[in-house]
């Protein structure tokens, strides 16, 4: 009766074949890979990082190891939850959308450690293709030609040296920021502007360093959310 009850635990214990592991994992590789990718291509904001490149092939293949590790067995997925509650986890992810690809690379993993090969690779190659087209259409961005506008103006200077400038080749004009130097000689100005359709970005610098009194101009594109 020993001797049977062991050999239940030993079959249930080892439901895939290394061939079948095998599959999983280097499908779940290539499949994060492939996920990895189109993160690279897409990703607008600044706050780019390799390491979260390649956190997103690590989850994936991970994953699906962890799945082929619980099989069936409803004490080995207790035994790792309680294994997994002591890692505290403090990173702050700054592009909601970084999170999704987590969660793809979470579901990829899941399917191909559940031999759901369809699923997987459907759902990669679907959703792939969805945020690269919607990459490419700039679905949800306000507008074009969206800058930040920075520069340095003496304080005997006055606003409308520059403001028609400004107003003549933007659509829209916003003051973000306004805060006076540590020599008590300049003060700092922050616009957030968009320029109309024929204006290109040279043109705005250009003018704005012929006003006398205005130094460091910098333009920054804002068409991705940026800090500023």
């Amino acid at each position: 009766m020993d001797a049977e009850v062991i050999n239940k635990l030993i079959d249930t214990a080892y439901i895939y074949t290394p061939a079948n592991a095998v599959v999983n994992i280097v499908l779940a590789f290539i499949l994060g890979m492939i996920i990895s990718y189109i993160y690279r291509v897409t990703h607008r904001s600044m706050s780019y990082s390799q390491s979260f490149v390649l956190t997103i092939i690590y989850v994936t293949v991970i994953t699906s190891s962890v799945i082929m590790i619980i099989g069936n067995s409803l004490a080995r997925a207790f035994a790792l939850v309680g294994a997994l509650s002591i890692i505290r986890f403090r990173t702050v992810v700054k592009d909601t959308k970084d999170t999704a690809f987590i969660f793809l690379g979470l579901a990829v993993g899941m399917a191909t450690g559940t031999n759901n090969y369809f699923l997987s690779i459907f759902t990669t190659l679907f959703l792939c293709i969805v945020i690269f087209v919607l990459y490419k259409l700039k679905y949800g961005i306000l507008g074009g030609s969206e800058f930040i506008l920075r520069f340095y103006m003496d304080r005997n200077k006055n606003e409308n040296e520059f403001l028609p400038i400004l107003k003549r080749m933007s659509k829209s004009l916003n003051l973000l920021h306004m805060e006076p130097t540590g020599d008590d000689e300049t003060i700092f100005l922050t616009y957030d502007i968009s320029l109309k359709g024929e204006i290109e970005a040279k043109e705005i610098i250009r003018e704005m360093s012929k006003i006398e009194g205005i130094t460091e101009i910098v333009l920054v594109s804002s068409k991705s959310d940026i800090d500023y």
